[in-house]
């Protein structure tokens, strides 16, 4: 039998009889790495794993023959499963008088906290390594318990590991034409003790992972008329309001600001009392949309960048091309190079590691990648370091892959209408409901001209303007990629890399871009090379030329230095996803164990 030659680990000593033993494919994968979910005949050598449905027969091979295959598992919108934390003991409303006491000093009522389900009781906490007293803010929707965060008195936090993570209280705004999101629990309870319970509290604290509000937008927030952006006055909570401001839309939030030395609604429900924080909602500002600003207007923005610098932007994780560029959202970036130089797949490269390195999700408007499927085959292979074939990405690879480009890359296609601002406005909404951070238009000759009787320099810079502007608007990062079509040749005849003034139609691309990128591949030497030609602002990067080669194995580039020797390039053949779900379960373990740098309340729970 070919169970070593299968990676597939029997026993020793057993060869009859069945057996049940840890599934090759899919155990790096999964969070239960014990469960022996690969059921093998050890007579006829057939096996089949009941979790991903790997399936095989490891008898010697008679001929060259293999089963067609069937997907046993296509995906589906169906929810992961969570676990359910465990209803709060006794009545669930108990709170001791001391605990009571504490709340009514910071302004809270009981009767908020029986009606939000407040609770408290003993709880195992990490942070203290034994059981302590905790008072819990638990999660329901629906009328049904879905997470718990316990609270020590010195501000300890810890949510249920692999629960889902939910707004706080979002019962309270279902079917309400307002509504109030805050940083923190506390602070949703001094508005709901105020008379406002319409009001939810993010699950994390004033992170800019929002990802869990995919679910919510449609049932919970579109019906919104008025959203009131209530998070801390500091550096942390204006990252916070920005990301909750995109996925909202500007033209229907407001700001709410404190009165002064307060940094959060709780401290001025305690400083100035309940009417003057509804006060503190009445006077909330619009997000200035039309243009005309005064300092006032992004203070907050100037104090954080006061405070933290200028600093650089997200990276891919090649060194090389790292230290000239780094990237940021609200920005522009042309990408240009001769044909068959590997524009598209450095630019599928970038988006690969960007979502890797920073878990941002990215849109496509890629119609010389179609068929779709064709596209999402050479992400798969960036993705885990294979060629994408059967005979050497196992099917619990594949099937985690989809998963993840279900969740993180989205194609627009649309049949018909390939004019930009049909192409933008699924990208708005794509912003809202997915939280997309790139978004890819691959090539700008493939738009649909709207060009009418204007002359094409004025056309493209309308359509570059456009670009612009819903990158700013919307956060995001748009990469455009355009052909040139005056290729240039040296001395010898041999083809140069071009600039973004051979673009053919306008020297806009090159002066309108925040980044400008030329990919161009050096067919004697077999190295390809990326001009970062423009880097607008300086703390992100400068002008510079870095080296790669390609793997034609897998799609991947790895940094190249011509100085050195070709035997010694390592090519990256691992599977990031593995990596990258390792590095999120450290980040779910983050979650779960809330640390807040903030000083301890002088609390008895």
């Amino acid at each position: 039998m070919r169970w070593h030659e299968l990676h597939i680990e029997i026993p020793y000593g057993r060869t009859s009889g069945q057996v049940k033993v840890f599934c090759p494919e899919c155990r790096d994968h999964r969070h239960n790495k014990r469960d022996r979910s690969l059921s093998c005949d050890l007579s006829t050598g057939m096996f089949k794993c009941h979790y991903c449905g790997y399936a095989g027969c490891a008898a010697p091979k008679k001929e060259n023959w293999r089963k067609p295959f069937v997907n046993p598992r296509p995906l589906s919108s169906k929810k992961p499963e969570y676990k359910k934390p465990k209803p709060p003991s006794g009545t669930g409303q108990q709170i001791s008088t001391k605990a009571l006491s504490w709340f009514k000093g910071r302004g809270i009522s009981e009767e908020t906290l029986k009606a939000l389900k407040v609770t408290e009781g003993l709880e195992w906490m990490p942070q203290k390594n034994g059981n302590v007293n905790t008072v819990q803010f638990n999660y329901y929707r629906n009328g049904e318990l879905v997470n718990t965060k316990f609270r020590t008195g010195d501000k300890c936090f810890k949510l249920v590991s692999g629960a889902e993570l939910i707004p706080y209280n979002i019962d309270g705004i279902k079917g309400t034409q307002e509504a109030i999101i805050t940083e923190g629990e506390i602070d949703a309870l001094s508005f709901h003790t105020c008379g406002r319970t319409d009001v939810v509290s993010v699950p994390n604290g004033a992170n800019a992972n929002l990802s869990y509000l995919d679910d919510y937008i449609e049932e919970y927030f579109d019906d919104k008329t008025t959203i009131y952006i209530a998070v801390d006055a500091d550096a942390k909570g204006v990252g916070l309001r920005d990301e909750l401001l995109r996925r909202f839309g500007v033209e229907r939030c407001k700001l709410v600001t404190y009165g002064e030395g307060c940094k959060d609604a709780n401290e001025h429900l305690i400083k100035y009392g309940r009417e003057l924080l509804l006060q503190c909602l009445e006077s909330a500002q619009d997000v200035k949309i039309d243009g005309v600003f005064q300092v006032s207007d992004f203070e907050q923005s100037l104090d954080a960048l006061f405070e933290n610098g200028l600093q650089k932007g997200v990276t891919i994780g090649h060194d090389n091309f790292d230290r000239l560029c780094s990237f940021e959202t609200k920005r522009l970036c042309i990408v240009t190079g001769i044909p068959a130089s590997g524009k598209s797949e450095f630019i599928d490269e970038i988006a690969e590691r960007l979502n890797i390195q920073c878990g941002w999700r990215f849109a496509y408007f890629s119609p010389e990648n179609a068929p779709l499927a064709y596209h999402a085959s050479k992400l798969i292979e960036k993705f885990t370091g294979k060629k994408f074939s059967r005979n050497t990405l196992g099917y619990g690879e594949y099937r985690n892959v989809k998963e993840h480009l279900e969740e993180n890359f989205f194609f627009i296609s649309p049949p018909d209408n390939f004019k930009v601002d049909n192409i933008l406005e699924k990208a708005k909404y794509l912003v809202r409901k997915k939280g997309i951070k790139a978004l890819v238009i691959d090539p700008y000759n493939r738009l649909e001209s709207d060009q009418g009787n204007r002359n094409e320099t004025l056309y493209i810079s309308e359509l570059l303007d456009k670009l612009t502007n819903f990158a700013q608007m919307h956060d995001v990062l748009v990469i455009l990629m355009a052909h040139p079509t005056k290729l240039k040749k040296n001395k010898d005849g041999k083809l140069e890399a071009p600039t973004l003034y051979d673009i053919s139609g306008s020297a806009n691309f090159a002066n309108k871009a925040d980044f400008a990128i030329v990919v161009h591949r050096n067919m004697e030497q077999n190295y390809t090379e990326v001009h970062v030609k423009k880097v607008k602002f300086k703390h992100l990067g400068e002008q510079g030329v870095c080296l790669f080669k390609y793997n034609i194995n897998n799609g991947r580039y790895v940094p190249y230095d011509p100085s050195g020797n070709n035997s010694e390039i390592i090519w990256d053949n691992n599977n990031h996803l593995i990596q990258q779900i390792k590095e999120l379960q450290k980040e779910n373990e983050r979650y779960s164990f809330l640390d807040f740098d903030t000083p301890a309340d002088d609390c008895p729970f």
